[in-house]
């Protein structure tokens, strides 16, 4: 089985895009005054200093597969239809998790306690949104090294709670990312703290690989 890679340190720029898109907020029908649009930035990048970013990740061999379930390296079982279709063929599997941390669960909680709502709001949505961003950015540090082996994730994920994987798989991903070294825990009820905790999994495929002389034949084809 092979060891958890971790990601002490994520340092990406808030998705500015996203986040307004998460707020509601559409470019061809949402007006901002100046003020409200200072007011937001302000709250974006209040939330983008208190976010402090850690992920990690953990490639598993799929050692069974069935139309309902995936039994991976190890011996966990992955009951769901939905997900064993998902993986399709993938001999192995990339689990990854990420988590914004404590300080700004204690951020919006004291805007909320405190009459900030609209404050409070942006923080939020900004931190779902970097969160969301942080397993970007994994998957494209794994891609990178996947692209040597002639290989690479497949372009979408699939989490714990969605379709027909069940949200108590939660625990089997916590346990196998050892996401306890983040400082993030798990809830009788399967929830993960901090709240702005995410785990997920997705899938590896074969990919043509240009050998040198595949260049130079294109290049004389050019």
């Amino acid at each position: 089985m092979a060891p958890v890679t971790v990601f002490p340190r994520i340092a990406i720029a808030p998705p500015r895009t996203a986040i307004y898109r998460r707020l509601g907020f559409r470019s061809a029908s949402t007006r901002l005054s100046e003020a409200q649009r200072r007011e937001t930035e302000a709250a974006i990048d209040a939330a983008a200093g208190l976010i402090r970013l850690a992920g990690a990740s953990r490639r598993l061999a799929v050692i069974e597969r069935g139309p309902d379930r995936i039994v991976l390296d190890g011996g966990a079982v992955l009951a769901s239809r939905r997900l064993a279709d998902f993986l399709g063929a993938s001999r192995e599997v990339l689990l990854m998790g990420a988590t914004a941390g404590e300080a700004i669960m204690a951020a919006i909680r004291a805007d909320m306690a405190e009459g900030r709502a609209t404050r409070g709001v942006v923080l939020d949505a900004t931190a779902s949104e970097m969160t969301d961003a942080a397993l970007d950015w994994i998957t494209a540090v794994e891609n990178r090294a996947l692209r040597r082996e002639g290989r690479a994730l497949l372009t979408a994920r699939y989490s714990a709670g969605y379709g027909d994987l069940d949200l108590e798989h939660q625990t089997l991903f916590h346990r196998l990312l050892e996401l306890d070294r983040m400082g993030v825990s798990l809830t009788p009820s399967r929830i993960l703290l901090p709240e702005k905790s995410v785990t997920a999994i997705t899938g590896l495929r074969e990919i043509a690989v240009e050998t040198p002389r595949d260049a130079a034949t294109r290049n004389e084809r050019v």
